[in-house]
């Protein structure tokens, strides 16, 4: 067989031989062509299909809208606004050259790149950043590095507004630098109640204050889009495979009127300025219904910042001995115990007890009080006395059905529910120092809810900050707790208002609001300092408004105010939010006092 090939090929001249090699060389590649065809069309072409797909499939993520934050009137305290993380695609700026305008191209195009009209003088991703760096606000340097490499994805800069956006896309750099929609919280100005809101973090998410502990109400679900995308980045038509839309956040209303908050605000500072105090704190509450009104510190923390981030509000952490304030439980449960508001007592200035000596603020003679007169003239010997017949166990039950050491129930973060230690761990003297203030702390918010039982005639009524919770649609969900517990008889409590506004008269000239009558205890309280020592004073006013139909109850607190006593320092700020209280929510004035209970005999 091989010989007769030989003569059969001997044949043919040279140039024949070549081209019949030639041929049989192409025949052979064409072979191995129409083999791989096949095997990719009709073996491999799903797979290779799909590759493709996929290459130029994208996922995008819809946000879901962080919902607001308002008080009571729908004013907007915190809310999400409209902004885009701007995204480059290294992969494509690498590749990029600018279209130099005037050229053909640019006619074809219909666009070109320039710079202050100016030709763009690079290529690749050092063009890219010069043309993206005047509206970022950023250094082209800086901006060319994150745009040069093989990557598909780089966030160039985060929360660029709307119109920077819209500016961008004028570019024409489509399929390399593009915005995804993010958002930006922003709250109101000033530092209303900025601590409370807290924050949130870089992914959107609550990161402190209300913002945390409301987050599940406001976060909101992102949705998704799937679509195949052109060389350009653009959605091919009909390409969109599935999608799932974000549902946006719920609103959220609080209790808090701005209105009334910004002024307390105002006040208080100014108040601490001029006392020259540490700091202050002041809650307002309706007595009806048990809404915060408002609450605030004197610190001034902007609502997003880093120290918001970080902190809780002083007005919910910060904890306390009331001081004298702390007679109103401990006169209840002296009245429980059968001693009438009118029952009399020799009261002198100092006493010993069980090896404890007790005295009262002020030097004064025996005198002879009422137990309203103990509570209007703030006797500490004169608590004791009364109170010889009433247990430990007495004491700190009553304690503990005002609130005392009992969480508020709001959950806020931060928020400390003070120490009340139980009457077993209590030695001699501190089983006296209960019975006005001393010995257990709480916030400012406890003790607006302990005073506040005597406003509602001795029923403690469960306090709200969140107000209701609404969807996008507009339907609404209260979240008021109206839920409420007898604590004394209405005759018991009706006689400690009584009192308490005896109280108010002897302050009259510092403490007033004209056309109102005020029921309200002041107090004074020795706290520990720096250094551990009893070197600090917490004064602190608290009462209610009208007086004969209580409608809001007022808390004022100050730490180390040069004034010292409660009444000359935080009863200044109390009467100014009192005022502002009645001229704002139009209270009709008061009916002259007629039944004032007798404090001396």
């Amino acid at each position: 067989m091989i010989p007769r090939l030989k003569a059969w090929w001997r044949m043919f001249d040279t140039f024949t031989q070549r081209c019949l090699a030639v041929s049989v060389v192409l025949a052979i590649v064409a072979s191995a062509c129409l083999v791989q065809l096949v095997n990719v069309q009709l073996l491999d072409g799903r797979t290779t299909a799909e590759a493709a797909t996929n290459s130029r499939t994208s996922k995008v993520t819809l946000s879901a809208k962080r919902g607001r934050i308002l008080d009571t009137n729908g004013t907007v305290l915190a809310q999400s606004v409209e902004r885009y993380n701007i995204i480059g695609v290294p992969d494509a700026a690498t590749s990029f050259t600018p279209v130099t305008c005037g050229s053909k191209q640019a006619k074809s195009l219909g666009y070109c790149h320039a710079i202050d009209d100016k030709p763009v003088g690079a290529t690749g991703a050092a063009a890219v950043a010069r043309l993206l760096a005047p509206l970022l606000g950023m250094d082209a340097m800086e901006l060319g590095a994150k745009l040069n490499g093989t990557n598909q994805y780089v966030v160039l800069k985060k929360e660029v507004t709307p119109q920077v956006k819209r500016e961008i896309d004028k570019l024409n750099l489509g399929g390399i630098v593009y915005g995804e929609l993010s958002s930006e919280r922003v709250y109101a100005e000033n530092t209303l109640i900025g601590a409370l809101l807290g924050g949130v973090d870089d992914e959107g998410k609550g990161a402190s204050g209300l913002e945390s502990s409301l987050d599940d109400e406001l976060a909101g679900t992102d949705g998704y889009t799937v679509y195949q995308r052109g060389n350009g980045g653009e959605v091919i038509p009909g390409t969109v495979t599935k999608t799932q839309e974000a549902t946006d956040g719920k609103d959220v209303s609080l209790t808090i009127d701005a209105d009334v908050d910004w002024y307390v605000k105002k006040v208080l500072s100014e108040g601490v300025s001029a006392q020259h105090a540490q700091w202050g704190v002041a809650v307002v509450q309706d007595v009806q219904t048990g809404e915060i009104i408002a609450l605030e510190d004197s610190d001034s923390i902007q609502a997003g910042s880093d120290e918001a981030k970080l902190g809780s509000s002083r007005a919910v952490s910060q904890t306390f001995e009331p001081g004298s304030v702390g007679k109103i439980p401990a006169l209840a449960a002296i009245m429980q115990s059968g001693v009438k508001i009118t029952d009399q007592f020799t009261i002198p200035y100092e006493m010993e007890k069980d090896g404890q000596k007790f005295h009262d603020a002020s030097s004064h003679g025996a005198e002879h009080w009422t137990l309203a007169g103990i509570l209007q003239n703030s006797s500490n010997v004169g608590m004791i006395t009364a109170a010889a017949n009433v247990t430990n166990q007495q004491r700190y039950d009553m304690l503990c059905k005002f609130g005392i050491g009992q969480s508020t129930g709001l959950n806020l973060p931060g928020e400390s529910n003070g120490v009340l230690t139980s009457p077993e761990s209590w030695d001699t003297r501190s089983k006296e120092t209960v019975l006005f203030g001393q010995g257990y702390t709480v916030n400012a918010l406890q003790l607006t809810r302990a005073v506040s039982v005597i406003a509602t005639g001795g029923i403690n009524r469960q306090q709200s900050l969140i107000k209701s919770v609404s969807t996008s649609n507009g339907k609404q969900t209260s979240k008021l707790n109206t839920s409420a517990t007898r604590v004394i008889d209405e005759n018991t409590a009706n006689e400690i208002k009584n009192a308490m506004e005896s109280v108010a008269d002897r302050w009259n000239k510092v403490i007033n609001v004209s056309g109102y009558r005020i029921a309200m205890k002041t107090g004074t309280a020795e706290v520990a300092g720096d250094s551990g020592a009893l070197t600090s004073i917490v004064a602190d006013t608290v009462g209610f408004l009208p007086a004969d139909n209580p409608r809001f109850v007022v808390t004022v607190v100050m730490k180390d105010p040069a004034g010292v006593h409660g009444g000359t320092t935080a009863g200044k700020v109390f009467a100014q939010i009192g005022e502002f209280l009645m001229q704002k929510y139009d209270v009709p004035n008061s009916a002259e006092r007629t039944d004032a209970i007798p404090v001396e005999w």
